[in-house]
């Protein structure tokens, strides 16, 4: 594998980028529509200018990591177990996606509640900061974070996503 390696990986929620260092995922994004979310090019040229390299193409890259996203999605995984890459997020924001890891499956946390568990009570709105800009999607559970009236509040600008994920989720109405 060269210094960072990327692929694609098809997902019910759009395609997801994913690209990995020697030292596991350093991104793991849902590419969303059009725009620079959407284009990976316009991503792994962000991630060329921070971590000054050139990502190279190699679709055999973190094959655990796509089995267990195709486990997630199909129902069959809870959590991932795969080292990431924690380069790109420091301080607090590291902290507080560390937090938002504990949540469990098919429950929610408040921002507020995030903060008090990163070790920063009054940190919400960091929080809020972190887990928009998270360059780990899905993997780690950011959308397992909402507003402390219990709405969903927003997902890098695409609710319908995180809507998604905690829709499949939840467990089925018996």
């Amino acid at each position: 594998m060269s210094e960072i390696a990327f692929t694609l990986h098809p997902s019910p929620v759009g395609d997801v980028l994913i690209a990995c260092t020697q030292a596991g995922p350093v991104t793991v994004q849902v590419l969303h529509g059009t725009g620079e979310d959407g284009d990976p090019y316009a991503q792994l040229a962000e991630l060329t200018r921070t971590l000054r390299t050139v990502p190279q193409p190699d679709d055999a890259v973190a094959p655990r990591l796509r089995r267990q996203l195709d486990e997630y999605f199909a129902g069959r995984r809870r959590d991932f177990d795969v080292e990431l890459d924690w380069r790109l997020v420091h301080g607090f924001a590291r902290d507080a996606l560390q937090a938002a890891c504990t949540i469990p499956y098919a429950q929610t946390a408040g921002y507020g509640e995030v903060a008090v568990m990163a070790g920063r009570p009054r940190a919400a709105r960091a929080v809020g900061n972190a887990c928009a800009h998270s360059p780990f999607s899905i993997v780690v559970p950011v959308h397992r974070v909402v507003r402390a009236d219990g709405s969903i509040g927003g997902y890098g600008g695409r609710a319908w996503v995180k809507r998604f994920l905690l829709d499949m989720e939840r467990p089925p109405v018996t």
